[in-house]
């Protein structure tokens, strides 16, 4: 006596079998990786029956076959996923994200500084005055040492050290404003 399945897929073809193991496959996948990846596995399992095992016709053989094949591509997705970090990402949605300015308080900082910094400059003696807007037009030590016509480039170094200190000295002795 044969089994029932044998029985009754009997008179089926072959593509009538695939379309029925097609849904059986999609039903176990999506139970287990989520629609759109079981959608995927279930076409590249049913490339490999095509491609591989073409010459197997009994549902008996097919059943099994398919779903072992799944198993692995199932496996090998998540395993993917993994190395990937993919089930590890969070949306951006839920999360409250910086957008990247300046809060009040920084700008404000930074504003008071620009106020004393620039009335410092103003009170700066002309050699100094004179390194800091070469520094700021980008020259080198080595181009400012030829511009002011200094006999050594540590003479360049020992100015742009004592107009340093007394910028900083006009600005009260800090970067930071005292409050």
């Amino acid at each position: 006596m044969e089994p029932r399945s044998a029985v009754r897929y009997a008179n089926v073809t072959r593509e009538q079998i695939l379309t029925t193991l097609r849904e059986r496959i999609l039903a176990y996948a999506t139970s287990r990786i989520g629609r759109d990846p079981a959608e995927d596995l279930t076409q590249e399992t049913l490339l490999v029956i095509e491609e591989k095992y073409s010459h197997l016709d009994a549902v008996a053989d097919l059943v099994p076959l398919s779903f072992q094949i799944l198993r692995f591509k199932i496996a090998d997705y998540q395993r993917r996923g993994v190395r990937r970090g993919e089930f590890r990402t969070v949306s951006p949605d839920g999360l409250d994200l910086a957008d990247g300015s300046e809060d009040a308080q920084t700008l404000l900082e930074r504003k008071e500084l620009e106020e004393r910094l620039h009335k410092a400059m103003g009170k700066l003696e002309g050699r100094c005055r004179e390194l800091f807007r070469l520094k700021l037009e980008g020259m080198s030590f080595r181009e400012i040492q030829t511009e002011l016509g200094a006999e050594s480039i540590n003479t360049v170094y020992t100015w742009d050290l004592r107009c340093r200190k007394r910028l900083l000295d006009l600005m009260g002795g800090s970067w930071e404003s005292r409050r």
